[in-house]
């Protein structure tokens, strides 16, 4: 009962915390003003879920922010 109370105590504000961390670094303005609209940002982001599937790990969070950097979101 001690090591599953600790457990809970540990790992769920680090899952939390990571979760955070991942939504707010994600990318929402792009560097061109022409490209900085609702549209293209979708485009983008379904252009970058394409070339990374979803994983079970999480890792494709990282991999789409990349992704988007890569075209200019920031």
């Amino acid at each position: 009962m001690y090591k599953s109370s600790l457990y809970r105590a540990l790992i769920f504000p680090v899952l939390v915390g990571i979760s955070v961390v991942g939504c707010e670094s994600f990318p929402k303005e792009n560097s061109d003003p022409a490209k900085n609209n609702k549209p293209t940002y979708n485009k983008d982001l379904k252009e970058c879920q394409e070339d990374y599937p979803e994983q079970g790990s999480g890792v494709h969070y990282r991999q789409w922010i990349g992704c988007m950097k890569l075209k200019g979101w920031k």
